[in-house]
């Protein structure tokens, strides 16, 4: 995998991820397909200078899109919930 930017795309600043923060400390992220566990841990800890105590990964589909006659489809993606150490947060949510 590549360096730490090809790993996590973004973050998702969404109405469940913001009830995550606020409960247990979890940040939500839209990474690569291809990412795993271990380089999404790395990732998060090098970009954003937190400790990551564990991660949780999901696919999700991509919907099924039409605009008049013709038809397409939004890709898959990956979603991954990283659970932060006491005391850590990323200043991007902080904002919200």
């Amino acid at each position: 995998m590549k360096g730490p930017h090809h790993v996590v795309q973004r973050p998702l600043l969404t109405e469940k991820g913001t009830r995550l923060k606020e409960e247990g400390n979890q940040y939500l992220f839209r990474v690569s397909k291809r990412a795993n566990k271990v380089e999404i841990k790395r990732a998060i800890e090098t970009l954003f200078k937190v400790t990551v105590l564990e991660v949780h990964t999901l696919p999700v589909r991509g919907k099924a899109k039409r605009l008049g006659r013709f038809q397409g489809r939004q890709a898959d993606w990956k979603k991954a919930i990283a659970t932060l150490k006491a005391g850590d947060s990323i200043e991007v949510y902080e904002g919200v």
